[in-house]
């Protein structure tokens, strides 16, 4: 079973930085892509930030820029750093990881998807 827990969310000024953290754990799970969402009450949840296993990354317009999806080693947390955080960026966010699973007897690939229950950033004055 895969896990995912967030942490790192809080409250911040207008103009700072927050870094959030997303860590994945299970029994060595093959992680296709991870994730970042964010979600504000009676809004759609909005897609932030991606990154591939191969390390390549993508931004929704919103953020690009601003924030920063990493991760130090396959091992390590997937890191999301906000820098230049504005009130419009006060939501709930979530990070979802993508998963491999290959099934026997045919090797069947399919792909699942785990999320952590979010974490509160809030950027008021």
């Amino acid at each position: 079973q895969v896990q995912v827990v967030e942490s790192g969310g809080g409250l911040m000024q207008p103009g700072g930085s927050l870094r959030l953290s997303c860590r994945i754990s299970g029994t060595r799970p093959i992680i296709e892509a991870v994730h970042w969402y964010r979600q504000t009450p009676g809004e759609q949840r909005e897609s932030i930030a991606s990154l591939g296993r191969g390390g390549g990354t993508s931004y929704a317009d919103s953020v690009k820029g601003r924030f920063t999806i990493s991760r130090d080693n396959p091992s390590s947390p997937v890191y999301l750093q906000m820098n230049d955080l504005k009130p419009e960026d006060t939501a709930v966010y979530r990070c979802n990881a993508v998963v491999l699973r290959v099934s026997p007897p045919d090797f069947k690939m399919e792909y699942d998807n785990y999320w952590g229950q979010g974490t509160q950033v809030t950027v008021s004055s």
